[in-house]
């Protein structure tokens, strides 16, 4: 057997193995199996939506195991493939056995990425808050572009988006912006690009052609299920209505029908004006609101377990992660990864998967840890 095609085949099967443990398929079949039986017990479908949250995990479930089992399949049939196979008496077949094992090697790296997406909310929407830094105009048209960005992304990936709540900037651009992903493991992806994100451009905007610096963040956290418990005392929050508007502030409504809600003891601030309804206006964003609290409830639990220090923390969750160069050259790159590239046209139009699957697959905490370094370089 060729050596090179040996050695990818090790690697891919080495890849497998610690699929297997990683993705647990033992406590899985039998987690489907647990499913199945509850699906079909009587009254399962008397309440269709409470029946949602099953079917989508025992969909997403059916998907790993299938995706994984069919992988190994496929490396057994290479294996014993392989054997009878001659290099030299069929060199065309070999070269496309070859060629098979590249791709299923490719393959499996997918697979691997998505059994990075094993946290509790992983699989679930997910809710994206942009707004931009100090800047005025500038920073305003680098938060749309960013928004622009992820609509694009979500729409390769056959996601579905909608706009939530949305701010027009005074001359270009937008104030805040908020939107949800919704798909299969929609915030497990998204999670990657929460942070800071820096422009710097000529801008459009001055007279005099000067270089800009522009800065926006991007808040990501899971559109959780209504069962999820998280606690929202009446006085603690403070309820606003007023009108939504398009863009330039002109009236799109003419009653109060957009809502803010702030809650006070952590100053999380959230609104909605995409329902013509102020009732479901304000239950979407009371749902946003516990889903913030949540993910900040879960950041402190991961910080006691794995014992984050305070300066790693602000460093991974209000600090720069990724910068976008147009002049005077071209380049986008990631600080956490050091994963970069000089097609920007085609970033900022939605081809980020190489970014965040590197982010994946180096861990949070690694990359995180990694950006410290990238930033002190700067």
């Amino acid at each position: 057997m060729n050596e090179d095609f040996s050695a990818l085949l090790e690697q891919t099967r080495a890849k497998l193995t610690r699929l297997r443990g990683h993705l647990d398929i033992e406590s899985k079949t039998a987690e489907l199996a647990s499913l199945d039986k509850k699906i079909a017990s009587p009254g399962f479908w008397d309440k269709p939506e409470a029946a949602q949250p099953f079917l989508k995990k025992r969909a997403a479930i059916i998907r790993t195991l299938d995706g994984f089992n069919a992988l190994s399949k496929r490396l057994a049939d290479l294996d014993e493939f392989a054997q009878i196979v001659d290099p030299q008496a069929e060199p065309e077949l070999f070269a496309e056995t070859c060629k098979d094992a590249s791709l299923l090697a490719k393959e499996t790296e997918k697979v691997e990425i998505a059994a990075m997406l094993s946290g509790e909310h992983d699989m679930d929407n997910a809710i994206v808050e942009i707004h931009p830094g100090a800047g005025g105009t500038e920073s305003q048209d680098w938060a749309e572009m960013l928004m622009r960005m992820y609509l694009r992304w979500a729409e390769r990936r056959g996601y579905k988006t909608q706009i939530v709540d949305l701010l027009p900037g005074d001359e270009a651009g937008v104030k805040s912006a908020t939107f949800i992903v919704q798909g299969d493991y929609a915030y497990g992806y998204m999670k990657a690009e929460a942070g800071v994100h820096r422009l710097v451009r000529i801008s459009p905007f001055d007279a005099n052609k000067r270089r800009h610096t522009s800065f926006t963040s991007v808040s990501v956290t899971p559109d959780i299920e209504d069962d999820i418990e998280v606690v929202i005392k009446e006085e603690e929050i403070r309820v606003d209505v007023y009108r939504s508007s398009g863009a330039g502030g002109q009236s799109v409504n003419t009653t109060d029908s957009a809502v803010r809600i702030t809650h006070i003891p952590s100053g999380i601030v959230v609104a909605c004006q995409n329902e013509r309804s102020q009732h479901k206006n304000k239950a979407y964003a009371l749902k946003v609101l516990k889903g913030k609290l949540f993910a900040i409830e879960e950041e402190k639990r991961r910080q006691r377990l794995d014992g984050i220090t305070g300066e790693k923390k602000g460093i991974q969750w209000g600090s720069q992660i990724r910068s976008y160069v147009l002049q005077p050259y071209q380049m986008v790159k990631d600080l956490r990864t050091r994963i970069e590239t000089g097609n920007v046209n085609a970033v900022l139009d939605g081809a980020l998967d190489e970014f965040i699957e590197g982010y994946l697959l180096k861990g949070p905490a690694k990359a995180g840890e990694d950006a410290v370094e990238e930033l002190e370089d700067i």
